[in-house]
């Protein structure tokens, strides 16, 4: 089972990569780079782990939005269309990039030098960038409420319907805070402190509404909770923001940052969000 928390796991494990190299089918003609990118990063003087080749990491990509049909390469799906974007940002055309499979514990081991930056919808945190570099943010994910598919519940369209939910969350995540302060729910199950024990007892309905990041509901209802959906997605203050993660002290970082700054400026970032997770998600949001 996947852990709730589990894009905040930090403890590293050796691991080997895994080449997955193929050009993504629905890839267009790269455009041209932003003239900032091109003139401070040009692609023939970037550091890659293999000249002339941007070699980019990720753990078993199978859940979709972020990853289609278990396959990076293919261009489909928000993780994977981030990924070519940052790509062509730096002036590498699909064809020189390259995809290697890493678990992501492995990802913070020490000196790991086999790949240029790892997408993984990996939360930034004080204690990772210890031990890793991040890039600028390029996504925040927002929180999320899953529910039965049938019963009252389902039909709630505002956080305020949630009041008479019994609703179980983590315990030291954002969600238990959010939980309180946003629904403040009449009848708040203790914090768990095993995401299995949460899962169970929702099960057994014990727990009526579980409220988590947006990308742990979508695992959940499509692996542990296939009666369960996911009701919709709502922000708070402490949403958990995604970076693309470097070896420390990549001299890549700040190439990597200004293509991130040039997506997020021209609205690549933006849109690529609304197509792959907002819209085809078709998560609603909870006011």
């Amino acid at each position: 089972m996947l852990n709730m928390n589990r894009f905040l796991l930090t403890i590293p494990v050796i691991a080997t990569a895994v080449a997955i190299t193929a050009t993504p089918a629905s890839a267009a003609k790269p455009r041209t780079p932003t003239a900032a990118a091109a003139s401070v990063c040009p692609a023939a003087k970037i550091p890659t782990h293999t000249p002339g080749v941007l070699t980019i990491a990720t753990d078993s990509a199978g859940d979709a939005p972020y990853f289609i049909d278990n396959d990076p390469s293919n261009g489909q799906g928000f993780e994977s269309a981030v990924a070519y974007a940052v790509a062509n940002e730096l002036g590498f055309a699909p064809s020189k990039v390259k995809w290697v499979v890493k678990p992501l514990s492995s990802a913070f081991a020490p000196g790991n030098t086999s790949f240029d930056f790892d997408i993984n919808e990996i939360a930034i945190t004080p204690a990772r960038a210890k031990q890793v570099s991040f890039s600028t943010p390029y996504y925040s994910d927002p929180l999320a409420v899953i529910v039965a598919k049938s019963g009252e519940l389902s039909k709630v369209k505002e956080l305020s319907g949630l009041v008479n939910a019994v609703v179980g969350v983590e315990v030291n995540t954002a969600p238990l805070q959010a939980a309180t302060d946003v629904i403040d729910p009449v009848q708040q199950a203790a914090p768990y402190y095993h995401p299995s024990k949460l899962v169970k007892d929702f099960k057994d309905e014990n727990v009526t509404a579980i409220v988590t990041d947006l990308a742990t509901a979508f695992h959940l209802v499509k692996t542990e909770l296939p009666t369960a959906k996911v009701l919709g997605q709502f922000s708070y203050p402490h949403d958990a923001s995604w970076g693309l993660l470097l070896p420390k002290h990549s001299a890549l970082t700040s190439c990597v940052d200004r293509a991130l700054g040039a997506l997020k400026a021209n609205g690549t970032l933006a849109k690529l969000s609304q197509k792959w997770i907002t819209s085809e998600a078709d998560v609603p949001v909870l006011k």
